[in-house]
């Protein structure tokens, strides 16, 4: 059996950062209440000249640099996007823009659960040796997608790009994983495509549009997280044969303060071992765990050997958790 390490980790954010004060202009909202609800005090929004190619390409070189090898070594890269610059993909234009000349490039979509899929598909590549190098890119700019005139989410998002690199390894440090779906609570949240009849001949109709902003049922949205995620953390500490006195970190995907606090109250793992930088970032969906991950790494603060339990959860409804130590 291939041993799988994560050995790198990058990231990228747009240089505009909008804080609470800005979007109270914007619309009827305020600092406190957009504060005291979510935790977020600003979110990095991308102007229209950044593509989403351009930030999920600069975080994988970080990614790449800190695993110490090269574009030409990545054999497998996956994008995990809900928002790509293009609907048939985006992963091909990172791979031009890397110079990974002979990877496999493809885009991986299951919205703010996509960095833990992307994780968990990675992996099953380097475990049944078909691949030794790999990187897994979590990009996302929802603000193209957001109705800035609705305060009920407008706050909620921003834009960014976080990546890994996974390489086969003597010493596995994969653990375990989880993963569910439940397409019953699609429309709880949800970017829907709206389309218009256009008849072009007769008896013969089709539809043209494009795509609803983000529609969400919060309190839905909150349940279902708080809920269902520490069943599947549990469910992935069983699999990986480890209680929650092991765990160092926790890295859940960051959309909400209290949402954040109430899986780690239910888990009963003590706040500092929870990671959380969504104050300054926002909910930039597949993009936030690996943002988080990189900044704790680059700080210092995660060292070789540390065991994270991380889980995404989201649209689709998706959600899963997987455990793995960083480093070789």
């Amino acid at each position: 059996m291939t041993g799988i390490a994560i050995t790198g980790s990058g990231s990228a954010t747009p240089t505009l950062a909008v804080d609470n004060h800005m979007l109270s202009e914007l619309v009827e909202t305020s600092d406190e209440w957009i504060a005291s609800r979510t935790g977020i005090l600003e979110r990095r929004l991308a102007d229209p000249q950044t593509s989403l190619s351009a930030i999920a390409t600069m975080a994988a070189q970080n990614a790449i640099a800190m695993a110490g090898i090269m574009p030409i070594d990545i054999d497998l890269i996956i994008l995990a996007t809900s928002s790509a610059d293009d609907l048939f993909g985006s992963a091909c234009q990172v791979q031009a823009e890397l110079g990974a000349n002979r990877a496999v490039a493809f885009d991986l979509t299951a919205a703010c659960s996509g960095f833990v899929f992307g994780l968990v598909t990675a992996a099953q590549y380097i475990r049944t040796g078909v691949y030794q190098n790999i990187l897994l890119i979590g990009a996302d700019m929802l603000s193209r997608w957001v109705d800035w005139s609705d305060r009920s989410t407008c706050v909620l998002f921003g834009d960014g790009a976080g990546a890994v690199v996974l390489q086969a390894n003597k010493q596995d440090r994969w653990l375990g994983f989880e993963l569910r779906s439940d397409g019953r609570q699609n429309n709880s949240l949800n970017i829907a495509y709206q389309g218009e009849a256009k008849e072009l001949f007769e008896g013969a109709t089709i539809s043209q549009g494009t795509y609803h902003p983000v529609t969400m049922n919060g309190q839905e949205v909150y349940r279902f997280a708080v809920q269902k995620v520490p069943e599947v953390i549990e469910k992935a500490l069983y699999r990986a044969n480890l209680s929650v006195e092991g765990v160092d970190w926790l890295l859940l995907h960051q959309a909400n303060q209290r949402i954040l606090d109430a899986i780690a109250h239910r888990l009963k793992i003590p706040p500092e071992k929870v990671i959380s930088n969504l104050a300054h970032y926002g909910n930039t969906s597949a993009a936030s765990i690996p943002l988080a991950l990189d900044e704790q790494v680059r700080q210092g603060k995660i060292k070789p050997g540390d065991t994270i339990v991380t889980s995404g959860f989201g649209a689709g409804l998706t959600w899963g958790a997987a455990i793995f130590q960083w480093g070789r």
